[in-house]
């Protein structure tokens, strides 16, 4: 159970705070995550990216556009694809995280919170945990609807654990990015904007769903040290799936799986620090 304990504040008032140790903070966590999967499970209609959208992607790309696509090297484009359907919806769905942290912001939730005897960074914590434990279903339904449509690994099931976690990695560091976005939004609508702008951008322009082999030369070098690139093409070696960008001789695609876990950690160490810099300064305003 957390102790209280009572400070003087910079206003002149007592406020509450939460008890010294490991079992305070990670009892914090928990309540924070908790709190946000009850809010999704009353309305379910949130879980809309993570649960209809990879359905809807996997099979649309499958059947439209899967045979206008060569890949080179041959191979199943549906064996091809999945990493990036993949890394398509769960970074697309990091983009709930701001839009979820500006709207407790700007609905006085976040005042509520600082009130509790609580640590402060429970609530962005609490928040990408919760996100990560969609992102997990959100990778049950892709891989369930890939083996449904002809999608099959080639290699041991160690290494396709591995490949599943290399885009949840990823994609949790990015949450933190959307974090930030969140942090200093003006509103959940211009939070939202952050999927559109940055994050559907560079799931495109990345070897996700076509071979970056067809683009223009100034393009195909964007996409192939886009990082989403090396997370889709790390996913593909892991999984024993074909995997074209490794003709490729940019570094990245030369070594995806060391290249994308080098992202995800730069990523996660600028940015949750950041995230939390920017949640302190809000909330003492």
């Amino acid at each position: 159970m957390t102790t209280a304990t009572l400070t003087r504040s910079a206003a002149g008032f007592d406020r509450p705070q939460s008890s010294v140790g490991v079992f305070g903070p990670l009892s914090d966590i928990w309540a924070m995550t908790r709190r946000n999967l009850v809010h999704i499970s009353r309305e379910p209609m949130q879980l809309s990216d993570v649960t209809l959208q990879p359905l809807l992607f996997t099979v649309l790309f499958v059947y439209i556009f899967g045979g206008a696509i060569p890949i080179p090297g041959g191979g199943s484009y549906v064996n091809f694809l999945l990493a990036g359907i993949l890394a398509l919806n769960l970074v697309t769905s990091t983009m709930g995280t701001a839009v979820g942290l500006s709207t407790d912001l700007h609905e006085g939730m976040i005042d509520r919170f600082r009130t509790l005897p609580m640590w402060r960074s429970a609530v962005l914590v609490g928040r990408s945990m919760a996100d990560l434990l969609t992102s997990l279903l959100c990778a049950l339904i892709v891989a369930v609807t890939g083996l449904v449509i002809g999608w099959r690994p080639g290699a041991n099931y160690i290494s396709i654990v591995g490949g599943f976690a290399l885009v949840l990695f990823f994609a949790y560091s990015v949450s933190w990015v959307s974090a930030c976005v969140g942090m200093n939004s003006k509103s959940p609508e211009s939070a939202a904007s952050f999927g559109f702008i940055v994050l559907f951008p560079m799931t495109f322009v990345s070897n996700a769903m076509v071979p970056t082999q067809h683009m223009p030369g100034w393009l195909q070098a964007i996409a192939n040290w886009n990082p989403v690139s090396a997370v889709v093409a790390g996913s593909r070696v892991l999984w024993g799936n074909p995997n074209p960008s490794g003709t490729i001789h940019a570094w990245p695609m030369q070594h995806p799986v060391e290249a994308a876990l080098i992202w995800s950690v730069g990523i996660l160490a600028l940015a949750a620090p950041l995230a939390a810099h920017y949640f302190k300064r809000r909330t003492t305003e």
